[in-house]
């Protein structure tokens, strides 16, 4: 083996070891001298050091030695080192321009020490993806707006920063209902926090993070619902970096609102195109009475190319709002939010609205009434294009499926 091995030409066999990972790699240094010599190729481990470790690295030795000291510091985190430290980086490259006070609020990484302790401190295992982000960033100072993103309405705000793990860990929750809870994000206004569940326990799933959401039909203070919002810790940072950086969040006054804008929501009458984009608000819904509230912002624009002779005012809205059991109800009234704008060419006009609906899921559709500056007598609908809410996954406090299944067992025994 080891004369045919010998007689093999090297870029053939560079091939075949760039499929490899580091352990592999490892181990074929091991079967052969010329196996040894091969497996230590500077671009084999340049391409590793790339995919698991960063793409801004400064290299100042040779590939191999360079990964074998990030492996000595950050080896336990391989499997998510690459990934978390690519979106911490688009993340801040994306933001530098547009919100330049969140990111100077971002802490210096946590040593693996400072971990250890909080381990040590709330008795609980620390996922080792939550670890590895904290090594890079140890969250953020409390200020606002808060990284994890923001919502206001006229009399409600919200914006989320993303705790460092000393203010987590005196977060942690031990209470009947929230158990090995662990939160990782707050904000100052409403008190609103996503939590982590650290142990598989009250019928949650470790790992899982969520919104609680106290069930008021309950008498037990323990029930407590949740809305879902992340099955991992790198599922939900990822993916929330993903809409960031992707412009599917708004950067609004220097700070990220979490709307949801699908590119099918629009619809362009004449010279006017409305556009919609929505959002759920976990702090004012509840699943126990079923009350789900969103938030919708419409754009209105009027083409930059249109004929000045087109401007126009709008008059009134209408609404066609259908819920999950099919039910209609139309809206009606003058102006939008209480105004009345005016279009011209290159205008845009944005406003924000809410609305509330005792079924999961909910959709609107309807048009604005427009007359035309020049003649008032000349009037036009505008189509406003249909929209759907729904709300997020959610799952019922393990006190209600006990006592749900109590009764049912109850009245199977009568």
């Amino acid at each position: 083996m080891s004369r045919i091995l010998n007689n093999l030409p090297s870029d053939p066999l560079l091939l075949i070891l760039s499929f490899l990972d580091f352990r592999d790699l490892i181990s074929s240094s091991f079967v052969s001298r010329r196996l040894n010599e091969l497996s230590s190729h500077n671009p084999l481990w340049k391409g590793l050091c790339l995919k698991h470790w960063s793409d801004k690295m400064q290299r100042v030795r040779t590939w191999k030695e360079l990964f074998k000291e990030f492996y000595a510091d950050l080896g336990r985190y391989i499997d998510h080192y690459g990934t978390l430290k690519r979106a911490w980086d688009d993340l801040k490259r994306y933001l530098e321009q547009r919100c330049p006070r969140m990111i100077a609020s971002l802490k210096e990484g946590a040593k693996e020490e400072e971990l250890d302790g909080i381990e040590a401190q709330i008795g609980c295992k620390l996922p080792n993806d939550y670890r590895c982000s904290y090594r890079i960033h140890n969250g953020q100072k409390l200020v606002v707006p808060g990284l994890m993103g923001s919502m206001a309405l006229s009399n409600h705000y919200r914006s989320e920063d993303l705790l460092d793990i000393e203010t987590a860990a005196g977060g942690f929750q031990q209470r009947k209902g929230m158990r090995q809870c662990l939160p990782l994000t707050f904000c100052f206004h409403t008190g609103l926090s996503q939590y982590m569940a650290l142990e598989g326990t009250e019928g949650r799933s470790r790992c899982e993070i969520f919104y609680h959401c106290p069930d008021q039909m309950a008498q037990d203070p323990s029930a407590i619902d949740m809305f879902i919002t992340g099955s991992s810790f790198t599922e939900w940072f990822t993916s929330y970096v993903h809409n960031v950086v992707t412009g599917e969040y708004p950067i609004i006054r220097d700070q990220i609102f979490r709307y949801i804008h699908d590119k099918q929501c629009v619809a362009t009458t004449g010279d006017i195109t409305v556009s919609v984009s929505t959002s759920f608000l976990p702090e004012l819904s509840s699943v126990h009475p079923p009350h789900f509230f969103f938030t919708y912002r419409i754009r209105i624009e009027m083409a930059k190319n249109a004929l000045p002779e087109n401007a126009c005012q709008l008059d009134s809205r209408y609404w066609k709002i259908t819920n999950a059991n099919g039910n209609v109800e139309e809206v009606r009234g003058p102006g939008v939010v209480g105004e009345f704008p005016v279009m011209t060419p290159g205008k845009v006009h944005e406003y924000a609205s809410c609305t509330t609906f005792s079924t999961t899921s909910e959709y609107m559709e309807g048009q604005y009434t427009f007359h035309r500056l020049k003649n008032k007598e000349e009037i036009f609908d505008v189509c406003i294009p249909r929209f759907h809410m729904v709300c997020p996954p959610f799952r019922e406090s393990m006190v209600r499926s006990v006592s749900v299944l109590s009764v049912r067992e109850g009245v199977a025994d009568e």
